[in-house]
């Protein structure tokens, strides 16, 4: 038994690992290869948008996933597989196409790529609702959130050195190599048959007319518009300001990976010490310091201890959410309202990200910084409707 456990972890950590690959390529090197291909600032949140629109529709993945049982084999394994393939298939055509001269087929390519990992994603969060009983929630949480830094801070490095001295084609296919590990994971789950008071019931989306739900999905889009958009600003100003390379904007993600890994324990350890409310509190204030202390970096030294720190506060927002949502979700639609809640964020992180860009743009890096770091005094109205005593709890 302990054995099965510990395989059950790592499949779910891993699946994350993967998708933190290819996260430490978009947060260290996307806007800076998009830049070296003579696009701008804005061109990049454009594309980031559009990119992340299969996080926003997964709803619908979510939905498919909830009522059918693939060829019988069944209502998450055979997804999670389809969605892995398909990563991997896009991450080994991207070098052939040149987002200059070709972009509007660059981005669809990343499209499909996004929707692949939407895909997987869904249902990975969907088996984990499955199968994960209330006391192991937060160990399966760190093993995701913690699984996906890994990822990012492993990666981060090893792609910077390989498109400053090998070329951009060898960071997409070692990516491509990176998806791997958890497919034979995957390919042991069997799933169990579900029972009767975990069907799909359409009248279990009434969930979403409680006033905490939507407060709730008001705050993520609020923490990740303002960390998306912080974060894809942090590389593409460092080199503007002090002209780093690819390699240097490796290590810097990497330094980020860490305080984000950091910042899940810290996240977990609040909720613990402090209860929901409280951490929440404590992490508006770490977010809005730790972004705002990004626009007086002046010096590649000083951005070495900021980046992490705002890594830290990135982290401890992931987990404060992700763990609301859990907290909030109907086990008869557990990966289509989770897969909502979870749309919220991606479309604040596309919204985030567009509204970086253009700010970059229009008023420069450090303002850009200051604003979105005093964006987090809009989520305090929320909280007393999120933390309301009658909440409902739909977690067993």
């Amino acid at each position: 038994m302990p054995n099965r456990k510990f395989s059950r972890y790592a499949m779910f950590g891993l699946l994350y690992f993967t998708q933190g690959t290819v996260l430490g390529y978009f947060t260290a090197l996307n806007a800076l290869y998009l830049l070296d291909h003579g696009l701008t600032m804005t061109d990049v949140g454009i594309f980031a948008t559009i990119a992340l629109i299969p996080f926003v529709i997964k709803i619908f993945l979510g939905m498919l996933s909830d009522r059918v049982n693939l060829l019988g084999l069944g209502y998450r394994r055979p997804y999670i597989l389809l969605g892995l393939l398909i990563q991997i298939g896009c991450l080994i055509a991207v070098p052939f196409i040149d987002p200059a001269t070709q972009y509007w087929l660059f981005v669809a390519l990343a499209f499909t790529l996004q929707l692949g990992m939407a895909l997987y994603d869904t249902c990975t969060d969907g088996l984990a609702l499955d199968t994960t009983p209330k006391a192991e929630e937060g160990t399966i949480q760190g093993f995701m959130v913690g699984g996906r830094a890994l990822g990012a801070v492993l990666t981060s490095a090893a792609v910077g050195l390989l498109a400053q001295d090998v070329g951009w084609s060898s960071v997409f296919w070692l990516l491509a190599v990176l998806t791997l590990p958890p497919v034979p994971f995957v390919l042991r789950i069997r799933e169990a048959e579900r029972p009767v008071e975990r069907a799909f019931d359409w009248g279990a989306f009434r969930a979403f007319r409680q006033t905490e739900v939507v407060a709730l999905g008001g705050l993520g889009f609020l923490f990740f518009l303002i960390i998306a958009g912080a974060n894809q600003n942090v590389n593409p100003f460092l080199e503007d300001a002090f002209a780093i390379d690819l390699r240097m904007a490796g290590f810097f993600t990497t330094v980020w990976g860490v305080g984000v890994i950091l910042g899940s324990a810290l996240g977990s350890g609040l909720i613990n010490r402090l209860g929901k409310p409280g951490a929440v509190r404590v992490s508006l204030g770490l977010s809005l310091l730790a972004i705002l202390a990004l626009a007086f970096i002046t010096s590649p030294a000083l951005a070495w201890p900021l980046v992490a720190l705002f890594g830290l506060a990135y982290g401890a927002y992931q987990t404060l959410y992700f763990a609301l949502a859990m907290h909030y979700t109907d086990p008869r639609i557990a990966a289509s309202m989770y897969s909502i809640l979870m749309a919220v964020t991606n479309v604040a992180q596309g919204a985030g990200m567009a509204l970086s860009g253009v700010m970059a743009d229009r008023i420069g890096f450090r303002w850009a910084f200051a604003i979105l770091a005093l964006l987090n005094i809009l989520a305090l109205p929320l909280l007393p409707l999120i933390f309301k005593p009658r909440a409902h709890v739909y977690a067993s």
